[in-house]
């Protein structure tokens, strides 16, 4: 399910952007951009530039490795483009902006995907 939250002019040659951490990437985070490349849309995947601690173990560049790696095939096909941007604390928009503002709403078994229990995992098996 999605929840348009503000409507644009719905343009065909855009990019559908996601902005995150992705620390680390996982089936949810995947689902998510599915719902646009399923639609033939293309997506923008935003890494914020955080700083690195204990919630965000791997830099910017590391997460553009490893979303590199995973998504090679999309990222080939001209399907998927990725981009670092400063760390953010909010996103904020005017009227008749031009482009869709879209909530997706997961099924339960992919809301329930815990960046942070994954983090704990590779911890405990010394992965991280």
């Amino acid at each position: 399910m999605q929840n348009i939250l503000a409507e644009g002019n719905r343009k065909t040659d855009g990019y559908a952007m996601f902005i995150g951490r992705w620390q680390p990437w996982h089936e949810g985070h995947r689902w998510l951009i599915d719902q646009q490349l399923n639609q033939g849309k293309k997506v923008l995947l935003c890494v914020r530039d955080v700083k690195q601690d204990e919630k965000n173990p791997w830099s910017a560049w590391q997460i553009m490795m490893n979303l590199s790696e995973e998504l090679m095939d999309l990222i080939e096909d001209n399907k998927v483009r990725l981009m670092i941007i400063p760390d953010i604390e909010s996103i904020n928009f005017g009227r008749g902006v031009g482009y869709d503002v879209v909530e997706h709403v997961p099924p339960q078994e992919i809301s329930d995907i815990s960046a942070t229990k994954i983090r704990e995992q590779l911890k405990a098996e010394g992965k991280l």
